[in-house]
């Protein structure tokens, strides 16, 4: 990848902070994205719009910043149908930086190499270090690819990250984020719980969380996430629903390699009520709301349990 030229789909709450980083960096970057309002913005920062995905076909990296596999299969399709027209280049690569499916993503890997002619490759890179980490640049990467593909990748994706490592080949990224997403999301609800707790009981939630944090229960969520828990801020960072979906990959790769994941199982049955209740859209931290929610219903908080068809 030695021309500084990248093609970018999805400039939301982290697609647009990344690919200003990129233009920082140096990056020529052309953009397409739902919404013009973002792509204007982007002009602003020096940045190139697109009229449509396929207008991304001779970019030698296209990356792909959208909710989940099902958006981005949808967005690619035409740039596939191009491909198979007219193959491009060799060593094209389209970079997956959402949070995905490991086994779907290694599909999806199949039906490019298929369109391009064996021309282009799939790398799965998803993200963790939130808006904020989208901003600074100091994402950490977890790249699914061949070393080949992950090396020709590398500075392109140290244009946005701080910490970038290869996990093995095509969708070992998106289990290592599957892992992450099982730290983050239960982390978060215990720290909910452990919130609901204390206050029903007549205990300030910052005090405890400030002790907390100077013993073994410390952790970079709690440094976060803590905050907005303490203070019921639920303003997005980031739509909590979305931590459903993560569960459920844990749940299915789980499954693929005979792991018990009782954790997950239960965040999955949580982070499902708290798309029932309608909270989804509100940050991760709205957790509690759906645990404080629960504590008033008629359901008894020791016999809470749900099963998810």
């Amino acid at each position: 990848m030695t021309a500084k030229t990248a093609g970018f789909v999805g400039l939301g709450l982290m697609g647009f902070p990344m690919a200003a980083n990129l233009l920082g960096n140096g990056w020529e970057v052309t953009a397409w994205n739902r919404s013009a309002e973002a792509l204007a913005e982007l002009e602003k920062l020096g940045g190139n719009r697109s009229e449509s995905v396929a207008g991304l076909r001779d970019q030698p990296v296209i990356i792909f910043m959208l909710p989940d596999l099902s958006y981005i299969l949808d967005a690619a399709a035409p740039l596939l149908e191009s491909w198979r027209s007219d193959a491009p280049l060799p060593g094209t690569t389209i970079i997956i930086m959402s949070s995905v499916s490991p086994a779907a993503v290694q599909e999806f890997g199949r039906t490019v190499h298929s369109a391009s002619g064996g021309n282009a490759v799939v790398v799965d890179a998803p993200v963790s270090g939130g808006t904020k980490g989208a901003q600074d640049g100091t994402l950490a990467i977890m790249v699914g690819a061949a070393e080949e593909d992950f090396q020709r990748s590398l500075p392109v994706l140290q244009s946005m990250g701080a910490t970038v490592r290869r996990m093995g080949n095509l969708g070992a990224g998106s289990l290592a984020k599957a892992c992450n997403q099982l730290i983050v999301g239960t982390t978060t609800a215990a720290l909910a719980e452990a919130a609901e707790l204390a206050e029903r009981s007549g205990m300030d939630v910052e005090t405890l969380f400030e002790v907390l944090s100077g013993g073994l229960a410390g952790s970079r969520v709690l440094e976060i996430v803590g905050p907005r828990l303490a203070a019921k801020d639920y303003a997005p960072t980031g739509p909590a629903k979305f931590m459903h979906k993560d569960l459920k990959f844990v749940l299915e790769s789980a499954e693929a390699a005979g792991a018990a994941v009782p954790m997950a199982a239960a965040g999955v049955e949580l982070y499902r009520e708290l798309i029932d209740q309608g909270l989804g859209d509100q940050d991760l931290a709205v957790v509690r709301q759906a645990i404080a929610n629960l504590s008033d219903s008629s359901v008894s908080p020791l016999n809470y349990v749900r099963k998810q068809p």
